[in-house]
């Protein structure tokens, strides 16, 4: 979020009120923090802006189940604006505990830190904590503990990601008791943890999640807007997985993206199976300084009537195909004629969106190097360029490609769909479907090609991806085992091109 100067003077009265809320028993209360920094203090001024941002947003017509939000965290004027598109949605629903996952700005810690305290406090009222249910939680994973780390003031800042968001809510469903949560570790792992542990316990539609997120930070604006539309159709994917793994490598850009990872799995697990994305804008569109702007989305996650998730199929042209395969070819000449980069131009639309893709090489039928990205780092056209490469010259499986070979090559390119985790085993078709199998630290990835190949049936599939993770062969049927789904668009040369002369000028492979 933005650094700001404070931009409202916090009445007396108010801060008179919240001490004597803390003054009148022994309970742990956690009382305002940016109160008249990131939202005015005073009661009334709070109560018509949050009103404002509600009247102003248009939410969408629907009474499908509403598992989980994604709200942004900024100071309101900034950001007010597209949360009213989130809160908006709960006008006429009714919930009795409201789960806020939330980013640690100030304070490092490796754990989710669930408040450890008997309430929250706002310049609208007292939000009770529910212990019970936060007991309850902690219990489920040592990665999960009560604490009041992230939520007590680090210094001279006080944690204002998960405290945004109560005013909000206090507008808009009034009564409710809080499961405030701080992640100071956002990992895959702790982010699963998480969502697991909470589907767990969740076991009616009384309950609502909330992430707490802002997108990039600080790029000029039409820079900031692709990197943030990148992860808002991985969000609207659903694909979790390449989404966690682009924000903890910074290709993304979200400082909230643990929850959001969190609130996904959640919200799966309790059948969740649309995200849609309610409203988009950056820090530019309010204060009209577009050079160095921060993102913000807001986001439903409901229980839809069940579509076909692969309903709209990523697709090339045939020139578009056709430029892909001459790209790999020359980037692989290139490589190995004159140990060089070699530079595409930059191609349609279609190829610079961000896509995972395989390059398989072939000499006479036979496999001669296969390497890919699985997750979509980096334009299409680029990702082709250096995975060609790499699968000529760092398959460690073979030799390095040489020269006199080049003629012989034969390119075959596999462009991934987004991942999507399998909920029923039965939903894999064999020849569709890629599969990507994580248990840990350790996964594993055969594309869609693979069983067809070697002509396996559906289980001998999972038990081969299994192995190519390090797994046992019956690990797809643990708990503890994830196992994704993706398509590919996949082409090849046809009858073999005349060579090409080329221009001057981490990565998984198939076995």
């Amino acid at each position: 979020m933005m650094r700001k100067k404070s931009i409202f003077i916090a009445p007396i009265v108010a801060l008179l009120l919240a001490a004597s809320v803390a003054g009148c028993s022994q309970e742990k209360v956690r009382q305002a923090g940016v109160a008249g920094a990131f939202y005015p203090a005073n009661p009334d001024e709070l109560s018509t802006m949050v009103d404002g941002f509600l009247a102003k947003a248009q939410a969408p017509s629907t009474n499908a189940p509403l598992i989980a939000l994604i709200a942004p965290h900024a100071g309101y004027p900034y950001s007010g604006g597209v949360a009213g598109h989130s809160y908006a949605l709960l006008k006429n629903r009714k919930f009795h505990r409201v789960v806020i996952i939330a980013p640690s700005h100030y304070e490092a810690f490796n754990f989710s830190a669930v408040y450890d305290g008997d309430a929250y406090v706002t310049p609208l009222g007292r939000i009770s904590v529910d212990k019970a249910f936060a007991a309850a939680l902690v219990a489920q994973s040592s990665s999960i503990r009560l604490s009041s780390r992230g939520h007590d003031r680090s210094g001279e800042q006080a944690e204002h990601s998960l405290e945004v968001q109560l005013p909000f809510l206090q507008r808009t469903i009034a009564q409710f008791q809080l499961v405030p949560i701080i992640m100071g570790d956002q990992s895959y792992e702790a982010s699963r943890a998480l969502g697991v542990a909470l589907a767990k316990l969740i076991h009616d539609s009384d309950t609502l999640i909330v992430a707490s997120s802002d997108l990039s930070h600080y790029h000029p604006y039409d820079e900031a807007s692709t990197i943030d539309h990148n992860t808002l159709r991985a969000i609207e994917a659903w694909d979790y997985f390449n989404l966690s793994r682009n924000l903890q490598a910074r290709v993304w850009e979200a400082c909230g993206g643990g929850p959001i990872v969190a609130t996904m799995i959640a919200a799966e697990r309790l059948g969740a199976n649309r995200a849609e994305l309610l409203k988009y804008a950056n820090s530019g569109d309010v204060t009209g300084d577009r050079s160095r702007v921060v993102g913000y989305s807001a986001f439903a996650l409901y229980k839809a009537a069940p579509t076909n998730t692969d309903a709209r199929p990523f697709t090339l042209t045939p020139k578009e195909k056709q430029e892909l395969l001459s790209v790999a070819r020359k980037s692989v000449e290139t490589a190995v004629r004159e140990r060089k980069t070699f530079k595409p131009s930059a191609g349609s639309p279609a190829l610079q969106q961000d896509r995972g893709a395989f390059v398989t090489i072939t000499k006479n039928g036979e496999l001669r190097g296969c390497i890919g990205y699985v997750s979509p780092m980096q334009p299409l056209i680029e990702t082709v360029r250096d995975v060609a490469a790499l699968a000529a010259l760092r398959d460690n499986r073979f030799p390095p490609v040489t020269t006199s070979e080049l003629g012989e090559l034969r390119y075959e390119v596999s462009v991934l769909s987004p991942f999507r985790r399998v909920l029923d085993v039965r939903e894999i078709h064999v020849g569709q479907h890629g599969l990507l199998m994580k248990n840990g630290d350790q996964e594993g990835l055969l594309l869609p090609q693979v069983p067809i190949e070697a002509g396996w049936d559906r289980k001998t599939f999972l038990e081969e991806t299994a192995r190519k993770a390090g797994l046992p062969a019956s690990a797809w049927k643990e708990d503890d085992t994830d196992i994704f789904r993706f398509s590919a668009l996949v082409f090849n040369e046809g009858k073999p091109p005349e060579s090409i002369t080329p221009q001057a000028s981490s990565p998984v492979k198939r076995p």
